[in-house]
């Protein structure tokens, strides 16, 4: 069984800069860490993997440093990692995102199941997974909470829908993605650091894809745009109130229908 884990690198700290002419997250030299979400995909891939004997390769989009949580999954137990790094993949949003993801996917070769995150914590879309799926013209389930049962041809899932628990069987090939409470993900093994300190990568870019029209890829492939981005207002102005309930009430009342605060001596 090939199992491919799609991970991203996102910014370990709210403090980015935003390009303001593109709209994009400035990334180079901000410190950087695997999006949270993936660790329970990488995590869940790990343990089908010692069930089933599975072969786990995890795909990567992003600049070359994006390498660096490769490794780490190759910490976590992973087997073989891929790096999608090209310039003009750059300023992508999430449906040029998703069809980069199924160019690599197709490179590399489709395996029985693909497990994503349920979305990352710097564009918080969770659209991506399901995207990839449908340009690979492949069955999804979104918003899985646990895996029940690995089989030969296919997979038992319980997915979380918002007013209620689904359970679905679904057939390979097919994606899914997971809820960040499906299973608790382990520490990178100092061990598995060791063991896998020279095991390569392999990056591909855009060239070696079999579809090479730029205009699908990177910021010439993103229908959407940023149009304008700004960090929000910081506004620390308060009041403070005193008096009985009553008349506390009444103010309050007065604020909420007026929609500002007003100020009394």
């Amino acid at each position: 069984m090939n199992i491919t884990v799609c991970i991203k690198q996102v910014p370990g700290t709210s403090e980015v800069e935003i390009d303001e002419k593109t709209g994009v997250l400035k990334r180079e030299g901000v410190d950087s860490k695997m999006n949270p979400f993936d660790l329970f995909a990488v995590e869940s891939a790990l343990r089908i993997k010692a069930e089933r004997h599975a072969q786990v390769n995890v795909l990567c989009m992003g600049p070359p440093q994006s390498i660096e949580i490769i490794k780490e999954a190759y910490m976590m137990g992973a087997d073989t990692g891929v790096l999608l790094s090209d310039r003009r993949f750059a300023g992508a949003d999430v449906l040029a995102t998703a069809y980069t993801l199924s160019q690599g996917i197709r490179k590399c070769g489709l395996p029985d199941l693909i497990i994503c995150g349920k979305q990352t914590t710097d564009g918080d879309t969770a659209q991506v997974g399901p995207e990839t799926a449908e340009f690979l013209n492949i069955p999804h389930v979104a918003n899985v909470r646990k895996i029940i049962a690995v089989g030969e041809q296919d997979i038992t899932l319980e997915m979380e829908l918002p007013c209620s628990v689904e359970i679905v069987r679904v057939k390979y090939p097919c994606l899914i993605t997971v809820e960040k409470d499906i299973c608790q993900p382990r520490l990178p093994s100092f061990k598995l650091k060791l063991a896998t300190a020279g095991r390569e990568v392999a990056v591909y870019g855009l060239d070696d894809f079999a579809d090479r029209d730029e205009t699908r890829y990177g910021l010439a492939g993103s229908p959407t745009q940023v149009r304008r981005i700004f960090p929000p207002e910081t506004n620390t102005a308060h009041e403070l109130w005193e008096g009985d309930g009553k008349n506390l009430a009444a103010r309050l009342f007065e604020c909420l229908e007026t929609g500002k605060f007003i100020t009394r001596e």
